[in-house]
């Protein structure tokens, strides 16, 4: 039996020194709406501030424009929530006096790509902006990784749209952070440069099936280490731990499995063996008697699907609990 600290899931940025940068930080994320019928990867029991207040703080969110309105959809699935109520829902939590000293990572992409331009899409995220609460100000929009106290009560943008930054202030430079290139469903990963900072990601979502999910949970996991090149660089792990394929892979059998694998019967999904090996990583520290600043360095930004399930996977807690080991001979 391990026990932990128990962790204000709502306020755990609090307890980080305003000084981290945001690359050594283990950012829990999901895909901020449901995906339904076909590809759900979120219960409609965890709507967007149940998973703030649950210690998500990276949204990926993806949208279109339908006849001047932006809505968050799934490639082609409708998901009703204007554009309007998530920046609400947003401006709602970082103005809470008990969140207020946190920051959301905010991906944003569009959908409808073969119907609407991109210059049309970008000037309509940055409408609703300017109408939403909070406005411009409740982001922070400059081309780089800030640290916390920069970013405490605001959004940082991570921008996978925008052309070539036609109307917004610095162009490119003023749409967040924007990533120079994104290969789709990269098997391996890939790296772009971002300021002085090496940028891993890893977004294979495109699996044959769910036999490949002990692959997936390899590859994407293997993020959440420090690069075994032991480069001088700083460096930010950026890793999807969803993933899915029609029909042998829907999102809810990669990230929850099915049957009872405990018993042979079955697949273990995604979560639960992150969860494992998180476990494993952090019973180190506690096998060792060590201090925690000693323990494990794990450091991503990771995004999930349906991350309070299954039940006793915890995935969460351990990615926030992450935060607060291994900060020894750190320097900023």
């Amino acid at each position: 039996i391990l026990l932990f600290e128990k962790r204000n899931l709502a306020a755990f940025l609090s307890q980080v020194p305003d000084r981290t940068p945001l690359h050594s930080l283990s950012l829990p994320g999901a895909m901020a709406f449901y995906g339904w019928p076909v590809s759900q990867c979120q219960s409609t029991d965890t709507p967007l501030l149940v998973q703030l207040v649950s210690g998500i703080r990276m949204l990926d969110i993806r949208l279109s424009l339908i006849k001047g309105k932006l809505l968050s959809y799934h490639s082609t699935y409708p998901q009703r929530t204007p554009f309007l109520k998530i920046l609400s829902d947003l401006h709602a939590f970082l103005t809470s006096p008990i969140s207020s000293r946190e920051t959301l990572v905010v991906s944003i992409k569009q959908e409808n790509y073969a119907d609407v331009g991109a210059i049309e899409f970008s000037m309509a995220v940055r409408r609703d902006i300017l109408q939403g609460p909070g406005g411009l100000d409740m982001w922070f929009l400059e081309n780089r990784i800030p640290r916390l106290g920069e970013v405490r009560g605001r959004a940082i943008m991570f921008s996978r749209f925008g052309a070539d930054g036609t109307g917004w202030d610095r162009g490119l430079e003023g749409m967040g952070i924007h990533p120079t290139r994104w290969p789709d469903s990269a098997k391996e990963g890939f790296t772009w440069e971002l300021k002085g900072t090496l940028v891993r990601t890893h977004d294979w979502y495109h699996i044959p099936s769910f036999l490949s999910i002990p692959e997936k949970v390899d590859l994407s996991t293997s993020m959440l280490m420090p690069s075994a090149n032991n480069i001088s660089t700083p460096v930010l792990s950026i890793t999807y731990f969803s993933a899915s394929s029609f029909p042998f892979a829907t999102p809810t059998v990669v990230s929850t499995g099915f049957g009872w694998p405990r018993f042979g019967f079955g697949v273990e999904g995604v979560n639960s063996r992150v969860a494992r090996r998180l476990l494993d990583a952090l019973s180190e520290t506690v096998d060792r008697r060590a201090d925690l600043g000693e323990g494990p360095r794990i450091r991503a930004w990771t995004l999930m699907d349906f991350f309070l399930e299954p039940g006793d996977a915890g995935v969460v807690p351990l990615l926030v609990e992450c935060n607060f080991r291994g900060r020894a001979g750190e320097r900023f």
